[in-house]
């Protein structure tokens, strides 16, 4: 399928299927709408009537125009109030546009939509993202998937004929977020640590990046104590992930991204059980690393003035004779002690030495993604990361990257007195505080691996994975993250 701007106007565009974008202001008909109406012979009018059309965000109305027509259908994509007109609104209309589109069995397909603030080209590339990313879709492990499902010769952006760079843009943020998706959704016989240190090397070798995997006997030399603990029962051998992208000219900042990357994580010794365990999910407890993975692809394809480092301490937490025990006390590379209470609450261990791996690389600021904390979803639901920084500027500017990205996320309140609880008798720290505040507690655990550069973390937990399709997502994978990062890195 190729992406196209049209330098039609809507009133002369020709194609398969016309998806225009309709606001509450545009009832009754004026404008190109009514021009539209005319040349259709009131077909537009017809369609409100009998659907009751409104123009609600999210809604839509389908009509059969002709053969002897410019197009054979028309879908009217409600867009809401224009002054409540965003980015997201734009994008989700975009993806709607789309599967309407694809229903329709439209080969060319055209979109005449809005922009949002009178920025031409972030709005060209947010209906175009929403439109790959509703498009796409993952068959990789059924023996029966259909090959000769309907695809899209060309999607047409109408009324934005100079914005070639938004275009590939899209292409290239949707390129991170579909890599993401499918490293989430890969069951974790597939997405092991060894798969994802091999995807940073296709990354690296595609391009031009910079790669370092570590292994075991490498994080031993670093004294890497509590990712390697994490490590220690799987017999699958760990590998901690340096990507970095250098920009040709001196940069203009230094950032890293860290992923958490347990490819599978049963609790260890403390294991998943019992109904709500979600044991059988923990594929997704990798999503912080596809995440940084997915916005190593993108980021190497736009290229920008800002040098990033793409970082995971990748492995698996599992059960043997050689396990971590309750009770056991390990050393991160800092030198810290941590008194390990549960062997589930893992993924802040390898974090640990991740961060403070990173801190070492003399950084402008940090962040890091994690699936980390159920409480997290618990006090943000599954559609909401939290977001915890010392830094009100990072901070500010992660929420902003967020917003534009149309990724939710709350700041949540780093209390440092929360922190008592996770003090330990026979070591500098517990790796869990009480049950109060779970996710709190895990921030400030991490908290204690970085020193002085700017560092905010994100608990993705809940957004990660999707039970229910929504705009241009389907059941499943959601590649959360990677839309955030790529509009920070570039910030």
């Amino acid at each position: 399928m190729d992406l196209h701007l049209s330098n039609q106007a809507t009133l002369d565009w020709t194609g398969d299927c016309l998806a225009i974008g309709v606001t509450e202001s545009d009832l009754p008909l004026s404008g190109t709408l009514a021009d539209l109406d005319t040349k259709l012979s009131g077909l537009i009018q017809e369609l409100i009537e009998e659907t009751e059309f409104k123009a609600a965000a999210d809604s839509s109305a389908t009509i059969r125009v002709g053969k002897t027509g410019p197009f054979r259908k028309l879908a009217l994509i409600g867009l809401g109030n224009p002054e409540g007109l965003t980015l997201e609104t734009l994008r989700r209309a975009g993806a709607q546009a789309a599967r309407l589109g694809k229903k329709e069995k439209s080969p060319v397909l055209g979109l005449a939509l809005p922009s949002w603030n009178s920025d031409r080209a972030l709005s060209a590339q947010a209906i175009l993202e929403g439109s790959l990313l509703a498009l796409h879709e993952d068959h990789r492990f059924k023996s029966d998937s259909d090959d000769k499902s309907f695809t899209f010769d060309r999607i047409e952006l109408i009324g934005f004929p100079d914005e070639a760079p938004a275009l590939a843009r899209a292409q290239q943020v949707a390129d991170g977020v579909i890599l993401a998706r499918e490293l989430v959704a890969a069951p974790p016989n597939v997405a092991t640590p060894a798969m994802l240190a091999e995807t940073a090397a296709t990354i690296a070798q595609d391009h031009s990046l910079e790669v370092e995997i570590l292994d075991r006997e490498a994080c031993e030399a670093l004294g890497m104590g509590a990712f390697l603990g994490v490590a220690q029962a799987s017999d699958l051998p760990p590998k901690f992930i340096h990507l970095t992208y250098k920009p040709a000219a001196p940069p203009r900042r230094k950032v890293a991204i860290i992923g958490k990357g347990l490819t599978f994580d049963s609790g260890g010794l403390n294991i998943k059980a019992g109904a709500g365990s979600m044991i059988e999910m923990m594929k997704f407890d990798m999503g912080g690393a596809a995440a940084t993975l997915g916005a190593a692809k993108a980021i190497a394809q736009i290229k920008p003035d800002v040098e990033v480092h793409f970082i995971s301490a990748a492995a698996e937490n599992m059960i043997s004779g050689n396990a971590l025990h309750p009770g056991d006390i390990i050393t991160a590379s800092n030198g810290k002690t941590i008194e390990v209470n549960n062997t589930d609450a893992e993924g802040r261990l390898t974090l640990a030495d991740a961060l403070v791996f990173a801190e070492k690389l003399e950084l402008d600021a940090m962040v890091d993604l994690a699936t980390l904390t159920g409480a997290s979803i618990i006090a943000l639901g599954d559609s909401i990361a939290g977001l915890w920084s010392p830094d009100d500027t990072l901070a500010a500017d992660i929420a902003t990257a967020a917003d534009l990205a149309g990724e939710k996320l709350w700041r949540m309140p780093l209390e440092e007195k929360y922190f008592e609880g996770m003090k330990s008798l026979a070591a500098d720290m517990k790796n869990t505080g009480p049950r109060l505040g779970g996710a709190i507690t895990a921030a400030l655990f991490l908290k204690q691996f970085v020193k002085e550069t700017a560092w905010a973390h994100l608990d993705i937990a809940g957004p990660v994975w999707n039970e229910r399709e929504n705009a241009y997502n389907s059941p499943g994978a959601t590649g959360y993250g990677v839309r955030t990062l790529v509009q920070w890195v570039l910030s």
